[in-house]
């Protein structure tokens, strides 16, 4: 799934070879997918872009904007990019694949489900995506710890650590997976209730999410999720469907996996004791 680290990631790869490329070919929904989020009709997106020239694309939360002229290309959640110099080379299935004037492709395919956006700029003004754009950026200065102590209204402290930190958009892009890390830094177990931690340990989850965060873009990504070519983030993760079993990197004891508010959470139990 598309979070903060692979906005960003994304975003700066797009940028990097897509520089100037004009879009001379584009088909639409040539495998419909029934969990693909679009915006009017996703069959006309080619005559939206082509003959549009790529300038800009930006991570906003779980949201990689890209940038044609008056035409903005929107993707999210477990929509998959995919770039390529050979036709043979992209995916059999996609929603979206566009062609640019170097004869080079992107293709865009729907996993489980994910946004896939293609409007005239401002014609699109879904509140989820509004929050992406609106809200602080976890690394920049606006969001200090003033700022995280300001959400931690009476409400939300009755949350716990996973639903604070992954519902309800108070962190656009912070997502279940992002989160498995920041609290095994913290050393927070996910079903903490919010209330339950004392000043420290709030102090701590903040801090965790500036540094679990950076360090994850600095590498490239997650390793659960891949890049432009298909390859690996060079984050490996600590707590992830991948390390379920193996010895926890700080104490050695085995990594768990509860089912939990619809998903998975991984965990240490003594790194990260439950508080009560």
């Amino acid at each position: 799934m598309i979070e903060i680290p692979e906005s960003t990631c994304l975003s700066k790869q797009l940028n990097e070879i897509l520089n100037e490329k004009t879009v001379v070919e584009a088909i639409s929904m040539k495998n419909p997918h029934r969990f693909a989020f679009t915006h009017g009709d996703p069959t006309a997106y080619p005559e939206l872009l082509i003959g549009k020239r790529f300038r800009v694309a930006e991570g906003h939360g779980s949201w990689i904007v890209m940038d044609f002229g008056d035409v903005e290309l929107m993707v999210s959640e477990g929509t998959r990019l995919f770039y390529s110099s050979e036709f043979t080379e992209l995916p059999s299935k996609h929603q979206l694949l566009i062609k640019f004037d170097d004869n080079s492709y992107l293709s865009a395919s729907i996993q489980l489900y994910g946004g896939l956006i293609c409007a005239v700029k401002e014609d699109y003004d879904e509140e989820y995506y509004r929050n992406s754009l609106e809200k602080p950026f976890v690394l920049d200065d606006a969001f200090d710890e003033n700022y995280f102590r300001s959400l931690l209204t009476e409400g939300n402290r009755k949350k716990s650590a996973k639903a604070f930190l992954a519902t309800e958009q108070r962190f656009p892009g912070l997502g279940n997976g992002v989160l498995q890390d920041i609290l095994f830094n913290a050393g927070i177990h996910p079903k903490t209730i919010m209330g339950n931690l004392a000043e420290k340990q709030i102090e701590g989850v903040f801090r965790a999410i500036k540094a679990t965060i950076s360090e994850m873009i600095a590498l490239g990504g997650r390793d659960t999720e891949r890049n432009l070519f298909g390859a690996k983030g060079g984050y490996v993760t600590k707590m992830s469907k991948h390390t379920v079993g193996e010895p926890c990197p700080v104490c050695g004891n085995p990594i768990e996996k509860a089912h939990y508010m619809g998903g998975s959470v991984y965990f240490c139990r003594t790194c990260q004791p439950l508080s009560k």
